[in-house]
C-alpha cells in the first residue's frame, strides 16, 4: 500500500446499525442514507454500494458534485436527493439523471422549469418549509407563491415530497424549539392538503429526530451520523437508555457499532535520552530514558494539532501517548511501556485493538471538534477498504 494510513469499513457493523434503525422506524418508513461530506468521512464512493449491500435504497447528499459521485459509485437503481447546493446550469444534469433536489427558493424552482423543459422530462423537487431553523426553507409568502407556480406548470415539476429540517433534535434544550417546528410543518402540509396538490412524502427526521422524536419520523427518515454508529449527542444516546430501562433493572447495551477504523503503521522506534526535546519547539522534553516511535499521520491527515502532547494512538493494545507537537504529516509517541514496538507495528487511531478502543468521541473530547467535525475532517485520499 502506497498511503500512510487507511480506513476499514466494517460491512456487519453498517449492517446491524441499519437493522436496528429500521427497526426503529417500521416497515412503512423509507430510510434515507445521508451521505453528504463524503459520507461523514467513510468516503461515498466506498460507501453507497456497501450500503445498498444491506439494503439501501435512497441516498441524500448536500451537493451536486456529491449526487455525481454518489450517481458513479451506486451499483443499484437507487435514489439520490440534493438537499442543498446546486447551480442553476446543472439543473439539467439533475433531471435528466433522475436526481431530485430540495427547492428552498422559487428562483431555483423557475430554473427547474426550464431545465425540465429543455431536457423533456419532469424535475423532481421536495418543498423545504421554513418552520424555525431560518437557514433554508420557504417562508409563508414563498411557500404559497411556489405552490402556484407549481399548479400552473405541472407538466415540467413533480413534487416528490415536502420536508424541513430541525433546529438541533440532539439536544433537550432545543425541545420547545423542535416542537414548534413540527407544528408549523404539520400545518404547512395541511395547508397542501387544502390546496389539492400530491406532495409525495413528509420527511423531517435526521438521526436524533428519529431517535427521540417519533412523531418526526412521518413518511421518510433521513439518518446520517447514527448509522455510521456514533449517537448524534450524550443526551440522545441517554434519551435511548432511559427508554429502554425498565424500573432501573434492565441492562441496556450500545446498539449502534462503529463502522470506521483508521489505522497506521509505525516507520521508526529510536531511544531518547533524558533532557531531550521531542519533535519542533520545546513543548515535550524527556524526564527519563524513553523509546518514541514516529507514526506518518499528522494534522495535514486529520490529527489536529491541538492532539500535541494529549492525544494517543492504540499500539499493541495499549494506550501511546503522543509527545511533542502534531506535525503535518507525522506524530511521535511515547512507547516506552509497550515491549518490542518495532517497525511496521500496526496502529490503531480510531477503532478497537484487542481489548481497547479509541472513539471519535475522545478525539472529539480532546479537541472540542463535535465527531462530526472530526469524521468530515479525514482527507478525501486516505483508502476506505471493506472488511466484514
Amino acid at each position: 500500500m502506497l498511503h500512510s494510513s487507511y480506513i476499514e469499513l466494517s460491512k456487519s457493523a453498517l449492517h446491524k446499525n441499519i437493522k436496528f434503525l429500521k427497526k426503529i422506524i417500521g416497515p412503512r418508513i423509507l430510510y434515507s442514507s445521508v451521505i453528504k461530506g463524503n459520507a461523514y468521512g467513510h468516503g461515498i464512493k466506498e460507501f453507497v454500494p456497501l450500503a445498498e449491500d444491506c439494503g439501501v435504497r435512497h441516498f441524500s447528499v448536500f451537493s451536486a458534485d456529491e449526487a455525481l459521485l454518489a450517481l458513479t459509485s451506486r451499483q443499484r437503481k437507487s435514489h439520490i436527493c440534493i438537499m442543498g447546493s446546486v447551480r442553476d446550469e446543472a439543473l439539467d444534469w439533475a433531471i435528466e439523471n433522475d436526481i431530485s433536489f430540495y427547492v428552498f427558493d422559487n428562483g431555483r424552482l423557475e430554473a427547474a422549469i426550464e431545465a425540465s423543459k429543455m431536457v423533456g422530462k419532469k424535475a423532481r423537487v421536495h418543498l423545504e418549509l421554513e418552520t424555525g431553523l431560518n437557514r433554508t426553507g420557504l417562508q409563508s409568502e414563498q411557500f404559497h407563491e411556489a405552490v402556484d407556480i407549481i399548479k400552473h406548470n405541472l407538466d415540467h415539476i413533480q413534487v416528490d415530497g415536502v420536508c424541513t429540517h430541525y433546529a438541533g433534535a440532539e439536544s433537550v434544550n432545543n425541545y420547545l424549539r423542535i416542537k414548534n417546528q413540527i407544528q408549523r410543518f404539520n400545518e404547512g402540509c395541511e395547508w397542501l392538503n387544502d390546496q389539492g396538490l400530491d406532495y409525495g412524502m413528509r420527511h423531517t427526521a435526521c438521526s436524533a429526530a428519529t431517535l427521540t422524536y417519533p412523531e418526526s419520523r412521518m413518511d421518510m427518515v433521513r439518518v446520517g451520523i447514527a448509522q455510521y454508529g456514533f449517537w448524534p449527542s450524550r443526551e440522545t444516546m441517554m434519551h435511548y437508555v432511559l427508554e429502554h430501562t425498565k424500573n432501573g433493572k434492565k441492562k441496556v447495551h450500545d446498539p449502534l457499532r462503529r463502522v470506521m477504523t483508521w489505522k497506521s503503521r509505525v516507520i521508526n522506534v529510536k531511544r531518547v535520552e533524558p533532557g531531550e526535546f521531542i519533535g519542533y519547539g520545546t513543548s515535550y522534553q524527556t524526564t527519563h530514558v524513553q523509546k518514541i516511535a514516529s507514526i506518518p499521520i499528522g494534522y495535514h491527515h486529520g490529527f489536529a494539532r491541538n492532539l500535541s502532547n494529549l492525544g494517543y494512538v492504540l499500539i499493541k493494545g495499549k494506550r501511546a501517548l503522543v509527545v511533542g507537537m502534531v506535525n503535518m504529516h507525522m506524530i511521535m509517541v511515547d512507547v516506552s511501556r509497550i515491549k518490542n514496538v518495532e517497525r511496521g507495528e500496526e496502529v490503531v487511531i480510531i477503532g478497537t485493538q484487542k481489548k481497547a478502543t479509541i472513539t471519535v468521541g475522545s478525539f472529539s473530547d480532546l479537541t472540542r471538534f463535535q465527531n462530526y467535525e472530526v469524521l468530515a475532517r479525514l482527507p478525501f485520499n486516505i483508502p476506505r477498504i471493506i472488511v466484514d
